[in-house]
């Protein structure tokens, strides 16, 4: 989206509202201050460099105990091959877990005598390079309700400055275009405002690398390719003219 205002001489004083920041400024404008005015969106992208690793796990029982006996120990392997691979404990954020009785309407689990059904599951937040042996090792371990991913960047403001400053230059060189063929000269910036969306909380990472269990019963982490993280940014900025 671009937007584009020439004030000239004689008009009225314009007021500049900042839009997020915490004050605003205020451009006289008058027969001594020509100002041109620009809106300008621009985006700006990088790769991946952290990864939120959902795993989890779904067992079934004839009775309560049994099924949540077959539970623990699941959750158990899976918790100490993650821990065994290097992953700091505050890594793991525990997502939600739930023992319920099945009713008759799954009745190919019911006839065989099934009544309960354990799930539980967990966020493992990890560089992005470590996703797939994450996931590797949770699979392996006894996670068979897992694989989504959450694709982040650890330094979210540095894309967002990147967007906002693209945004500046290409605004700066409409203002130069106008200016031209105003057969004027551009003078300094007056001003310009930008609001950044918030960042969402921080994950942790690796001590190390993952270990050697990733070769567990001898088969291949998934392929996987992060994804690309686009941040954009509107900047409003004001010109004057000599």
């Amino acid at each position: 989206m671009i937007g584009v205002r020439w004030v000239a001489a004689g008009l009225v004083a314009m007021a500049l509202m900042t839009g997020g920041l915490t004050s605003a400024q205020t451009i006289q404008v008058n027969k001594d201050n020509r100002t041109i005015a620009i809106t300008t969106t621009d985006e700006a992208e990088a790769v991946a460099d952290r990864a939120k690793v959902s795993v989890g796990f779904t067992v079934y029982g004839t009775d309560q105990d049994s099924t949540y006996d077959g539970a623990s120990k699941t959750s158990n392997v899976i918790m100490q091959t993650l821990k065994d691979a290097g992953i700091r404990p505050e890594a793991i954020e525990s997502r939600d877990q739930s023992l319920r009785e099945i009713d008759d309407n799954d009745k190919v689990r019911y006839e065989k005598g099934i009544r309960f059904v354990f799930s539980q599951g967990w966020t493992v937040t990890v560089p992005a390079k470590d996703a797939a042996d994450v996931l590797h090792l949770a699979i392996t371990a006894g996670a068979n309700n897992s694989g989504n991913i959450s694709w982040e960047l650890q330094d979210e403001k540095t894309l967002q400055s990147e967007a906002a400053a693209k945004a500046l230059a290409h605004a700066q060189q409409i203002a130069e275009g106008m200016a031209k063929g105003l057969h004027t000269t551009l003078g300094p910036l007056l001003y310009a405002s930008n609001e950044a969306p918030l960042i969402e909380g921080r994950g942790y990472g690796l001590a190390g690398g993952v270990g050697g269990g990733v070769r567990h019963k001898n088969l291949k982490p998934l392929a996987l390719s992060p994804a690309k993280i686009t941040k954009s940014a509107t900047v409003y900025a004001v010109f004057a003219l000599e």
